[in-house]
């Protein structure tokens, strides 16, 4: 969940959990500035180069100060002197997506507002087969050759890897920036939280799920111990989707598992309830545990509906208005959620009905075990 918040007047601060390359993600906005599709004038160009442009026509010769002075890396300025016509700016891009072709090559599509569709059919039209160079604050990006008029929507293709591809999308889509950022301040932490606040809630969230597992034991005795069983499979079903989907756990990530941990045992109480009014009514134990949860699935189906509900408007409301922790939380929960109702409802029954083929009826026959 990334955390994007304005501090006074002309500064953000920006928190991304989860990113391994900080470097990367620094020079990702770094670049956010203008963008740029310039006539090459017949002159070839490649990725990384330094050129004048339109609307930076000294950019190559200030930089080149800049490297002799020592306060700049060197990089490649093939064209120190001449200015290359700007022919439109990033602001006719509505969008610029990362996708792969039917033969899994990486390429990018992209979307023209309305106002900049005939701009840019009016000049690819009059330029087939000539490259259009893509340009973002003076340094190429790609230069793809136009193959046909381009109009609404187009495509970038290439040797792209799956990152080239993704970090040339982004900077399409957020090129048209009309201000220039500047990094004031990194910090790199352990997490989100920082390693401190990780291990505390940590340690919270598993005070917590011993609890349940205490109250489940101490409450229902014997079919307590197997939902416990279930309980444990729970969590280890819920990290292991964490980890493939993948879920950064911050404080919202850890709130919403933590609660789902807690509903996750909702349904077996549902279940051991109703179970021990049937024992109570005088059927037998495969009976009760049958009826048990046969009736209590109606209440368990509508109760996790209406979480997941709440769920997906807090994530419409997290993705809409930019709340990301709100979105963060809605994540896990529902994920949560969806477990809860297949280690209650199918893992904890298997359970029983194994105890039961296997030779436990007499044992469970007893009061004690059943607490009933």
């Amino acid at each position: 969940e990334a955390v994007v918040q304005s501090q006074g007047e002309n500064r953000l601060i920006v928190e991304l959990p989860g990113v391994d390359n900080p470097d990367q993600a620094v020079e990702t906005l770094r670049s956010t500035g203008q963008l740029e599709f310039v006539d090459p004038a017949g002159v070839t160009m490649s990725q990384g180069m330094v050129i004048n442009t339109t609307n930076h026509p000294k950019l190559a010769s200030d930089l080149q100060a800049e490297i002799a002075a020592g306060t700049a890396l060197p990089e490649p300025i093939p064209y120190p002197d001449q200015v290359f016509t700007t022919v439109m700016t990033g602001d006719i891009l509505r969008n610029a997506v990362a996708t792969q072709d039917q033969f899994n090559q990486w390429m990018i599509n992209f979307e023209l507002t309305s106002a900049g569709s005939d701009q840019f059919y009016n000049y690819t039209s009059t330029h087939i087969g000539q490259p259009l160079v893509i340009v973002l604050d003076g340094r190429v990006l790609s230069a793809p050759v136009i193959n046909a008029a381009i109009r609404d929507t187009g495509v970038i293709q290439g040797q792209f890897t799956a990152d080239e591809a993704e970090s040339l999308a982004v900077q399409m889509r957020y090129g048209a920036l009309p201000v220039p950022l500047r990094v004031a301040d990194i910090r790199t932490v352990g997490a989100s939280l920082g390693q401190d606040s990780v291990r505390d809630s940590l340690q919270a969230g598993l005070l917590g799920i011993a609890a349940v597992l205490l109250f489940m034991l101490l409450l229902y005795r014997f079919p307590g111990f197997l939902a416990d069983l279930a309980l444990v499979i729970y969590v280890l079903l819920n990290l292991a989707l964490f980890k493939l989907i993948p879920v950064t756990l911050t404080l919202a990530g850890i709130a919403g598992f933590i609660l789902s941990v807690g509903m996750a045992v909702d349904a077996n109480i549902l279940i051991f309830e109703r179970m021990k009014e049937e024992l109570r009514n005088g059927r037998s134990v495969r009976l009760a545990v049958e009826a048990g949860f046969d009736r209590a699935w109606l209440a368990i189906r509508d109760g996790n509906l209406s979480t997941l509900i709440s769920c997906a408007v807090l994530y419409w409301f997290g993705n809409t208005f930019g709340a990301s922790v709100v979105k963060g939380f809605a994540v896990t929960l529902s994920i949560g959620v969806v477990l809860s109702m297949l280690t209650a409802v199918l893992i904890t029954r298997t359970l029983m009905r194994v105890f039961l083929a296997t030779g436990g009826r007499r044992l469970l026959e007893s009061r004690t075990l059943l607490n009933y």
